[in-house]
């Protein structure tokens, strides 16, 4: 559920609202008088986010994501171990 709230409550609460943002991976609406308002959300929430974005931006990278998260819904295919998906693209388990 999203939090909104004032410039001023969230100063008076600023490290309530790190907590929920940060523990409880709520989103903050901070709504500002003279402002556009601010979303406040955990750092590695944004991280993954940008490279969701990334990843999807060439559509053609978006189909084969998509298709393959489709596959996994419909449990079609056979789940590899780390082992065996590191030695099918070429990396040595020791190594890594």
């Amino acid at each position: 559920m999203t939090i909104q709230t004032t410039y001023t409550d969230a100063r008076a609460r600023l490290a309530q609202l790190l907590d929920e943002v940060t523990q409880g991976r709520e989103i903050v609406i901070i709504q500002r008088r003279k402002g556009e308002s601010v979303a406040m959300i955990a750092a590695d929430e944004l991280a993954g986010l940008v490279e969701t974005a990334y990843l999807l931006r060439s559509p053609k990278n978006a189909e084969r994501l998509l298709a393959a998260l489709g596959r996994a819904l419909k449990n079609e295919g056979e789940p590899l171990s780390v082992e065996a998906l590191r030695r099918e693209i070429g990396l040595d388990a020791k190594k890594a």
